[in-house]
């Protein structure tokens, strides 16, 4: 019992980002259905379990570089993505007619599935670390996937209702939250050098 609590409490956290990302595309969508929300829960759920079960396969192989690099990747991506998010949000009108289906089938889920790769860099350096420990891995991929899942569905229909009264601004908190988390990634590795 106690370790599916501690593998809910490590989805919980790495679901976090995957929560402040999915705020800003239920803000940019405008009026998401469930359909449309657990859609994009699923794509955030399934990068941050596939990226524990990526790290615990290649962990070994490169544990000294991706200690080395590995912030820095997440870094960029997650400040990219968030950069984005907010340019997109500045200079785009979400007041304009949003057609769900179609900005969550095309180009709009390539975004969602670069975003859910960006914030799951962290899951790749968890299975790292859950190779070490000897956690079970099928079972830690599930309880990571399904908490982001629901968390990230949560996230897009907040982000409908926050898309309401604030518009442009949701999605460009978001993107603020994605480019703080992301900055704090270095930094919190300067400091365990130090």
């Amino acid at each position: 019992m106690a370790g599916m609590l501690t593998l809910g409490a490590l989805g919980l956290g790495l679901s976090v980002d995957a929560f402040a990302a999915a705020v800003g595309k239920g803000a940019a969508i405008g009026q998401p259905k469930l359909r449309d929300a657990l859609r994009i829960g699923i794509v955030f759920g399934a990068f941050e379990a596939l990226m524990p079960a990526l790290g615990w396969v290649i962990g070994k192989a490169v544990a000294t570089w991706f200690a080395q690099y590995g912030g820095w990747i997440a870094f960029a991506l997650l400040v990219g993505v968030g950069g984005h998010m907010m340019w997109e949000a500045w200079h785009g009108d979400l007041a304009e007619g949003h057609d769900d289906d179609e900005k969550t089938k095309s180009g709009g889920m390539l975004g969602v599935a670069l975003t859910a790769v960006a914030t799951s860099i962290d899951a790749l350096a968890v299975g790292v670390s859950l190779a070490v420990m000897g956690v079970p891995l099928l079972a830690a991929c599930i309880v990571i996937g399904a908490v982001t899942t629901v968390i990230a569905t949560g996230g897009v229909m907040l982000g409908k209702h926050a898309g309401l009264w604030l518009g442009r601004y949701a999605e460009i908190a978001g993107g603020a939250v994605l480019i703080l988390i992301g900055a704090a990634i270095p930094i919190q590795q300067l400091l365990v050098k130090g």
